[in-house]
């Protein structure tokens, strides 16, 4: 299934702020792994709750939705996650966007509703 993945987060005035992201899941934890100090991640760390939505490009009524909250933001494993990453959505054995000065994150959500169709 190719598919969108859109996470929103909460910006300081209360906006939301919608981001296309990567998704993994380790059975317990949606995984989002991102850079320290982006607005997402700075938006994370002040207000935990998010939401996430993944659609089936080939059918729009066909999609998963999870709300829930940021149990926790870690560096650990966070470099070797990112290839991963890049291995299941580009196919390729390295994230090829790294910056020299980038220090990789992982934000584990629970989820405390999911809804799919």
């Amino acid at each position: 299934m190719l598919e969108k993945r859109q996470l929103a987060t909460i910006m300081p005035d209360g906006t939301p702020q919608v981001m296309p992201v990567w998704v993994d899941f380790d059975g317990t934890h949606v995984l989002i792994n991102t850079s320290k100090g982006r607005r997402k991640t700075l938006n994370m760390e002040k207000q935990p709750r998010v939401g996430l939505d993944i659609v089936d490009n080939e059918n729009p009524f066909h999609w998963l939705s999870v709300r829930g909250h940021v149990a926790e933001i870690t560096e650990h494993g966070a470099d070797d996650h990112i290839d991963k990453m890049a291995k299941k959505y580009l196919g390729v054995d390295t994230y090829p966007n790294r910056q020299p000065d980038d220090i990789r994150i992982i934000c584990k959500i629970v989820p405390d509703r999911v809804i799919a169709q």
